[in-house]
């Protein structure tokens, strides 16, 4: 058997994916948006003169401005700079969110294909069992029981979202047990752990990745629909949907307060959904074959 055939095969479909993936337009706008996203979160304390929840009663309900450029909210407080650093708690989130969708549900598919039987019964009824309670229902639920809060927000939220990783890898382990070179591991005394992850998991990855992009996406909707609730981030924080929920009474007279969170919060699901719709069309073999 070759040494590391699974990996090599892996590895090569990845590179094959990102060359594809440089002349994909939705691809490029999506990496644009995160990239921006990402030094936003990083730098954006030297990018802005104010403090995200410095309070000036001067300056209330200001529109559009030099000084200001996306105007201030009803205590005074700059939107530009509140929603730069609310991209802080967006990326938090949304790969915190992930990672617990993918430790999880990863995990737990891997176990459900790989030995099947009473192990795959239980997870998979488990799974089921999750996927009839509806996941506003769970969601809400979730958080209303631990209370507001940041974290509490990617407890509820990452409680939702492993179901669907675990189905995923469950199928894709099923075909890769199938596969010659998990046969040949078997045959010169690899051990189920070994094969797991030296063998089959490298062989399930390539759709995972690119479910993860729009998990991250999916992850910071959700985390700005239950602080639109109250559920989520409290003030002062300068989260996206709590600066919606601060802004939704002074539509007339501030119509900018949510409007401009409202606007990052979609050009950022947008930008990740364009990066994970181009990712997945690149990792599928079919594409390899016509490009």
């Amino acid at each position: 058997m070759s040494k590391s055939s699974p990996r090599k095969r892996a590895e090569t479909h990845l590179k094959g994916a990102l060359r594809r993936m440089q002349t994909d337009k939705g691809a490029l706008a999506g990496t644009g948006i995160i990239v921006i996203l990402i030094f936003l979160a990083a730098l954006g304390r030297f990018i802005t003169p104010y403090d995200p929840n410095e309070q000036n009663y001067d300056e209330m309900l200001l529109p559009p401005s030099l000084s200001h450029p996306l105007g201030t909210d009803q205590y005074g407080r700059d939107i530009a700079t509140r929603i730069i650093y609310g991209c802080r708690y967006a990326l938090l989130i949304g790969v915190a969110v992930v990672g617990i969708h993918f430790v999880v549900g990863v995990s737990l598919g891997l176990l459900a294909g790989y030995y099947g039987g009473y192990v795959e019964t239980i997870i998979m009824r488990l799974v089921d069992v999750m996927l009839a309670i509806p996941s506003v229902v769970l969601a809400v639920a979730i958080a209303g029981f631990l209370g507001g809060g940041i974290q509490n927000v990617i407890i509820a939220v990452g409680a939702i979202g492993w179901r669907a990783y675990t189905r995923l890898v469950r199928a894709e382990v099923l075909s890769a047990k199938e596969q010659v070179f998990v046969e040949a591991a078997r045959a010169i005394g690899c051990g189920d752990l070994r094969i797991i992850l030296r063998h089959i998991m490298p062989y399930t990855m390539a759709p995972v990745i690119a479910y993860t992009s729009l998990g991250i996406a999916t992850a910071i909707l959700w985390s700005a629909a239950l602080s639109f609730l109250g559920m989520g981030a409290q003030p002062p924080t300068p989260e996206w949907g709590a600066m919606l929920a601060d802004g939704r009474e002074y539509m007339q007279d501030g119509w900018w307060i949510a409007t401009f969170p409202g606007v990052a919060i979609m050009v950022t699901v947008l930008g990740f959904n364009f990066f994970g719709d181009a990712l997945r069309n690149a990792l599928d073999p079919k594409t390899e074959k016509r490009i």
